[in-house]
């Protein structure tokens, strides 16, 4: 398979978006490249006495809607070009969910399986401190592949070290006893599986007849599948990083759930048969929510895809040139930006409550996401059908366009 830029098939669809309703040039020349970007290296001192650098990253794409926000990421292989393609689906994604707010993403490439708890420990406050961050009205990081609410916690921590100030909404993606949210853990896949029902309704499909297959068991995927098990759906296959496992006739995710907790991965589950990742895309299914990572839907593998609807927990799994061609099949793509903004919306919402210290309790939370996401997936499709477009992701990058257009001209930018 050729390599792709996952950041130019952002820029990509950014400049179809813009050209179809007809976006003023000087804006999109703004979205083109970051507003701001920043590369360092991480000396540390391993546990063993050995010694190794770190790279990493902040980007800040945009910040015409509010102050830059969101996740950090740590993984083996991250590069500058996934840092700036998530920066620019953050600010899309905050435009899309009317949130007041800016693209920004940040990481380090690493691998968080090979570190010790203390190494990482030492690698995330390093990082903060590198970021010299400014605060909740200037940038806000938070959580995404590779860290979690223990290194939240950190990175809170070590910002309130070097400011002397205690700042809850300063870091996103916390525990709730430290200022976090009531249903942060589960909103990125719940805002999935609340999408996934809009745009099932919107074909006609009934979810308690339908078959679902989900590529990537992580939280999101994890808590999409369990959704839709509860709902009575036919989950027909999952996979994580070590393969996925399939059955024609559903899975008893409870006891595969028992399975990842003693084996740590999902093949080898007695209940079906074990498949590969590209095998799972391409299975007999109705519905298929691609939750692990960027662009494994793409020229080469998209005439193969058998799902009517595509539900994008990940961010850019499908790229431009399959997008096209699963349009002209008939496929309904529901894209990243509305379907796994859950995650954002309850960023937002932490930011909020941090900020107010007045917290909220779940039902108010999923409420609330509930009105967000379902609002997100209307614009969407509203917008599309406006311009004459069938894409539901031109509609959303639309949508936001105009948005970002009205307000760097009331700002004076362009």
């Amino acid at each position: 398979m050729t390599t792709r830029s996952v950041f130019q098939e952002a820029i990509n669809t950014l400049n179809e978006a813009g050209r179809i309703c007809s976006i003023n040039e000087r804006v999109m020349d703004v979205l083109q490249e970051p507003k701001r970007i920043f590369q360092f290296r991480i000396p540390l001192k391993m546990d063993d006495g050995s010694f190794h650098i770190f790279p990493a990253y902040r980007v800040h794409y945009c910040d015409a809607m509010g102050p830059f926000r969101d996740g950090t990421r740590i993984r083996p292989g991250l590069t500058l070009d996934e840092i700036k393609a998530l920066g620019i689906f953050m600010t899309i994604k905050h435009c899309v969910a009317e949130i007041p707010a800016g693209g920004a993403k940040g990481g380090i490439q690493a691998d968080p399986a090979k570190l010790t708890s203390s190494e990482l420990e030492r690698l995330i406050r390093a990082y903060v401190r590198n970021l010299q961050p400014k605060g909740p009205w200037v940038d806000v990081p938070g959580a995404d592949i590779g860290t979690g609410e223990q290194a939240m916690v950190w990175m809170l921590d070590e910002y309130e070290q070097l400011t002397g100030q205690h700042c809850p909404a300063a870091i996103n993606d916390k525990p709730y006893l430290l200022g976090g949210s009531q249903g942060g853990a589960e909103a990125t896949g719940r805002g999935v599986f609340i999408s996934l029902k809009a745009g099932a309704e919107d074909l006609g499909l009934d979810l308690k007849a339908s078959r679902v297959a989900v590529q990537g068991f992580g939280q999101v995927g994890a808590e999409v599948a369990s959704l839709l098990f509860e709902s009575g759906c036919s989950v027909v296959a999952v996979s994580d990083v070590h393969g996925g496992v399939h059955a024609p006739d559903g899975l008893d995710l409870p006891s595969l759930k028992r399975h990842m907790a003693e084996t740590g991965k999902v093949p080898g589950f007695s209940g079906g048969r074990d498949i590969s990742n590209e095998e799972l895309l391409e299975c007999d299914c109705d519905i298929l929510v691609p939750a692990a990572v960027q662009n494994v839907i793409h020229e080469d593998n998209a005439s193969r895809i058998k799902a009517r609807l595509i539900v994008e927990g990940a961010n850019g799994p499908v790229t431009t040139g399959a997008d096209k061609t699963l349009l002209e099949r008939g496929v309904t793509i529901v894209p990243d930006v509305v379907a796994n903004s859950g995650g954002a919306t309850v960023c937002h919402f932490e930011r909020t409550q941090g900020l107010s210290d007045a917290y909220w309790d779940l039902e108010t939370v999923r409420s609330k996401l509930m009105t967000r996401i379902s609002q997100a997936y209307q614009d969407a499709a509203r917008t599309a059908s406006d311009m004459n477009v069938k894409s539901l992701r031109l509609g959303a990058w639309m949508f936001a366009l105009q948005k970002l257009e009205q307000a760097m001209q009331l700002r004076g930018w362009v």
